[in-house]
Parts: structure tokens; C-alpha cells; sequence
């Protein structure tokens, strides 16, 4: 039996791929992982891995256009480029409104401003002036937070107290969409870890303590009921968005879990953030994921209508050479 290829794509994280690998290659199980190197992709181009694991093509394209190519291998890629493409936290915050999850109440502003070539002609859908009140009021009335509908890593994350610093804040924030959302007073908050959708770690989280140190391991710290609902939404929450790998958290009030941020595909598995503790478990439960995914082969999805129809063509047609320039 051949041996079966995972493929890591990563960015400047140091200390989580190099333990992922040398865990999948130490265990021996007819599995190999080791770092892609890319060059340039051709059309159509078979990929030789069985499973890539993607850690950074949001933020370099050519990776998430190499990913998507790699799909039509029956690549298994981690996490899937199409979804991973399609999302948004305003998108997100909907979705948990119609599966029943506690969500701050949050509205998706226009932007305050555009790339150049768009002109006052482009935005005729748009009502000027912004019903600033309005959306204040529906969120729940100050404080309130403003953040982007797309990003992470609390960047341009904005809690603000009155008109004057939301449209200070507003101000600064240029062409991307942002949201406005309800403040959460939480009395407890947790990051929850989630692997292939089934496997879950709880972890006590504060985001404002000082960068590393904001997981704290304190097993008690959650009910038993507040974290029966933590598990079963964030659980709820990856499968709804197709996600084999992203952190979800919770702002707990009143034992209300409120779910704050989900939308994290690429999420932090450094050591010296997660602790060794947590690290050691996210190593194993991804060696654990992609080793059993890799074993099962590769698979054509069936969620697009050019896998189907990938799929049901054998043999496949070959491609035709180009003709002229």
C-alpha cells in the first residue's frame, strides 16, 4: 500500500507544523506529512497530497487558488477553501439567529469608505445619512462594540460609549464593512478549540490580558449545564459552516452563552499562547483527524455542481493543448 501524503500550508507560526508533522510521522501508519512547496500551479494539476491543511491562504491568494484546484484532485483540504471563501461574521451572526444560538444583536453598516473608481454613482442604494440611533438602539443602546465583518485577531475591534467615539471610531476604519454589535457584560468567557467537528476543548479565555497569556486551564470553570450548551452550539456552529478546524468563543452572562466570534478557520495553536497543555492536545487530535481522513482516500465533493458532474465523467477528458497565443 502506497503511502498517503498530508500537506501543511503555513505562514510564520513556528512551533505547532513542525510537532504536527513529526507526531503523524512518528506514529508510522502509512502516513507521511511534511510542509508543500509551491511554484506555480497548471490548470487542472493533480495534487499529490491526500489531505492539505491550510493555516494562511487568507492571506496569501495564490495559496487559496492553489487549494481549490487541489479540490478536484479529491484533496481533502482542512479547511475547505470554498466555504472558508464564502463567510463572514455578519453572515455568521445570521446564521446563529436561525439555529436557535444566543448571538449579540448586530447590524452591518456600509462603508465608510471606497476604493478609487467608485463614485457617488455606485452607491445609490445606499441612505445617506446612516440611522445611526436607530442601529444604536437596536443593538441594545451604548456601550457597543464596532468591528469588521471580515478579519480576526482583534484587529479594528472598537468598544465605544457614545456617538462621538462611535463615529471617531467609524472614522478610522476606511473601506472595510463593519458591524456594530451588542455589549456583552460577560461574567465568564471560553474559547472553544474544535477538530474534524466531533472533538472539542474548553478553554478559559480573557481577551484582555496580556498577549500570550490569555488561556487559562481551570476544568471547573463552566457548569455542567453552561458547558453542555457551550459543546453542543460550538459543535452546532462548525458543522452548520463546514469547518474541520476553528476556535468558537462564548461570552457567558446570566449562564447565557452568547456566541462572539466562530469564524476563525485558521485559528492560534501556538505553545506559547495555548500552554503546553492545550498544545499537546491540539497536536494529537489533528495527527488523529487528518491520519484517519488520509487513510479513508480522497473523495470528490458533492456539495458543488461541478463535483457531481467531475465525478460521474469516466475517464476523465484530457485536456486540450493550447492553440496560438
Amino acid at each position: 500500500m502506497s503511502t498517503k501524503k498530508i500537506g501543511v500550508i503555513v505562514g510564520r507560526e513556528w512551533s505547532w507544523p513542525p510537532a504536527f508533522i513529526e507526531e503523524v510521522n512518528r506514529r508510522d501508519q502509512g502516513v507521511a506529512a511534511e510542509f508543500v512547496k509551491l511554484g506555480g500551479t497548471i490548470m487542472a494539476e493533480p495534487c499529490e497530497y491526500d489531505v492539505i491543511i491550510d493555516r494562511i491562504s487568507h492571506e496569501i491568494p495564490y495559496y487559496r487558488t492553489y487549494l481549490k484546484n487541489a479540490v478536484l484532485s479529491g484533496t481533502h483540504v482542512i479547511n475547505n477553501p470554498f466555504w472558508w471563501s464564502a463567510d463572514d461574521k455578519f453572515f455568521g451572526a445570521s446564521i446563529c439567529t436561525r439555529l436557535g444560538i444566543a448571538h449579540p444583536r448586530t447590524v452591518a453598516l456600509p462603508s465608510h469608505a471606497y476604493v478609487e473608481g467608485v463614485v457617488d454613482e455606485s452607491l445609490r442604494n445606499l441612505k445617506y445619512p446612516i440611522p445611526w440611533s436607530d442601529h444604536v438602539e437596536y443593538v441594545g443602546g451604548f456601550p457597543v462594540i464596532l468591528k469588521p465583518a471580515w478579519g480576526g485577531g482583534f484587529k479594528q475591534v472598537y468598544r465605544v460609549n457614545n456617538f462621538d467615539d462611535l463615529w471617531r471610531a467609524y472614522n478610522e476604519t476606511t473601506t472595510e464593512c463593519m458591524m456594530l454589535q451588542e455589549y456583552i457584560a460577560w461574567e465568564k468567557y471560553v474559547r472553544c478549540i474544535v477538530i474534524g467537528r466531533t472533538e472539542i476543548m474548553t478553554i478559559k479565555f480573557d481577551a484582555n490580558a496580556p498577549w500570550p497569556h490569555r488561556y487559562f486551564r481551570d476544568d471547573n470553570y463552566l457548569t455542567p449545564e453552561e458547558g453542555r450548551i457551550v459543546t453542543a452550539n460550538a459543535l452546532k456552529i462548525n458543522e452548520a459552516l463546514g469547518y474541520d478546524m476553528n476556535t468558537v468563543e462564548f461570552a457567558l452572562k446570566d449562564g447565557v452563552p452568547y456566541a462572539i466570534d466562530f469564524t476563525n478557520p485558521a485559528p492560534d495553536f501556538d505553545v506559547n499562547s495555548l500552554t503546553p497543555h492545550y498544545f499537546d492536545w491540539v497536536v494529537k487530535k489533528m495527527a488523529d483527524f487528518t491520519i484517519d481522513l488520509a487513510l479513508k482516500g480522497r473523495a470528490m465533493p458533492s456539495d458543488y455542481a461541478w463535483g457531481r458532474l467531475i465525478a460521474a465523467a469516466t475517464p476523465a477528458t484530457p485536456l486540450a493543448s493550447p492553440q496560438g497565443e
